[in-house]
């Protein structure tokens, strides 16, 4: 199995950068579910975690993050570094996930 390293920082201990490749990019919107919606809008009247929305998330971030790693991986990296994670609104209900980083050839030292 071919190794896969995604770091947050620059670097990545044990490796050396061979080469930058680019931006890797990945990225899905998520919309409110009804269902799940009037669930989230009872716990906001009770105050709490919204776990609907919570799932939801995390759920897109994974998909976002499995995106950016294909990508990456078309380029012909074996690693990503500064990976980051942005949200934004797209819609009324629905966000957009995106995750990016820099596409590297990682060598070990």
């Amino acid at each position: 199995m071919e190794e896969f390293l995604l770091s947050t920082t620059e670097n990545v201990p044990g490796y050396r950068v061979v080469k930058v490749l680019g931006i890797a990019r990945g990225a899905t919107v998520r919309a409110k579910h009804l269902g799940k919606d009037i669930l989230a809008g009872l716990r906001n009247i009770a105050g709490g975690e919204v776990k609907e929305y919570t799932e939801m998330l995390a759920e897109a971030r994974e998909v976002a993050l499995q995106r950016m790693i294909q990508h990456a991986k078309e380029m012909g990296a074996n690693g990503i570094i500064g990976v980051r994670f942005m949200t934004s609104a797209v819609a009324s209900g629905a966000a957009e996930i995106f995750a990016y980083g820099t596409a590297v050839i990682l060598e070990k030292e």
